[in-house]
């Protein structure tokens, strides 16, 4: 597993969950899904949901489930 993708496990496991502009904003990652593709590889389980910002904006946030 890349740093940043162990970078990102962490965030999972301290806050539960993570949005691409928190992962870009904290972790400078860009392709968040292709990090959490990874840490899927290494048999975690994180889910998906689909939401929606006060704009209308739709976004991915990702969670980690034990």
């Amino acid at each position: 597993m890349t740093p940043q993708s162990q970078k990102i496990l962490n965030h999972l496991k301290v806050a539960g969950h993570i949005t691409p502009v928190e992962a870009a904003t904290v972790y400078k990652a860009r392709h968040l899904p292709s990090k959490i593709f990874e840490i899927k590889q290494e048999g975690y389980d994180v889910r998906t949901t689909m939401k929606k910002d006060l704009t209308g904006q739709r976004y991915a946030s990702y969670t980690l489930f034990a």
